[in-house]
């Protein structure tokens, strides 16, 4: 952690996991070494362009070089929750090949260590200042008529204790891949939150469904992330931070927009009210 000093003359913690990263990325060159190979060169993208694992008929590791495959996702991924926001789709791709791995699963791992060792001091910065929210993009409706059946409320602890403080501003980026896994047809979701500008939760899984429609699959997204967003604002109520402003939720596809944030639109609501 360091101190980093804005234009403006504000102050902010950031944090790099440069340290580790470098001594990870030494590591499986150690190991590269002793079967005399090495890192490719250049590796501008944490993975092989239009590198597909779902289709990847390479031979399947032996136990030693599967463990050793696990054991690099469990480095992965802790480099994931270290701040390294820019592998965690990739991560969560290889993540999914750990109980039969194939050559060039392990070769893609490897790519991704070369990635990071030509970008291992990137930099996250907890910016506590607030964002400029452009209120007209998000429009108050009422959503409690009973013609739509949703007369929900938040939900709120019931020994809430006093709030302190001036809380933060919620904002969410969420995004899905439609049947992004060319054999299983399942989308992928993705997810930024941030509290202010400081990036706090960020998120990249497959969906358990497989939806047939972009809206589909857009819409689970904007549920699962809703769903974190719900969790969240429960914590920080309990640990006595307020959350009176909304969450403030940006994706970028309209029809689930106008679907989930206008009651005269036109599908149902009944599904909307289930999920």
């Amino acid at each position: 952690m360091r101190k980093v000093e804005f234009t403006n003359g504000l102050t902010a913690w950031s944090f790099c996991s440069s340290q580790y990263v470098q001594s990870a990325v030494k590591n499986v060159e150690e190991h590269l070494e002793g079967r005399n190979l090495k890192l490719v060169s250049r590796a501008e993208t944490p993975i092989s362009t239009l590198y597909r694992p779902e289709v990847d008929i390479s031979p399947e590791l032996n136990a030693t070089d599967a463990a050793y495959y696990q054991s690099l996702i469990g480095i992965l991924r802790w480099m994931v929750e270290l701040g390294r926001v820019d592998i965690c789709m990739e991560v969560s791709m290889m993540s999914s090949y750990l109980a039969m791995p194939r050559e060039g699963h392990l070769g893609q791992v490897f790519h991704i260590f070369a990635y990071l060792k030509k970008y291992h001091n990137t930099e996250m910065v907890f910016d506590p200042t607030d964002p400029v929210i452009d209120e007209s993009q998000f429009e108050r409706k009422d959503w409690t008529a009973s013609e739509f059946g949703l007369g929900l409320k938040e939900e709120m602890p019931v020994n809430l204790p006093q709030p302190r403080g001036l809380g933060f501003v919620m904002r969410a980026f969420v995004d899905a891949d439609h049947a992004s896994d060319s054999v299983t047809r399942r989308s992928r979701t993705g997810f930024l939150v941030y509290l202010n500008n400081a990036p706090v939760y960020w998120m990249s899984k497959k969906q358990t469904s497989v939806e047939t429609s972009s809206f589909g699959s857009e819409f689970i997204a904007m549920k699962q992330c809703c769903e974190y967003l719900r969790g969240l604002r429960y914590k920080l109520r309990m640990m006595g931070i307020p959350c009176e402003s909304p969450a403030y939720i940006l994706g970028d596809n309209q029809s689930v927009l106008y679907n989930t944030t206008i009651p005269e639109s036109t599908l149902k609501k009944k599904s909307q009210s289930i999920a």
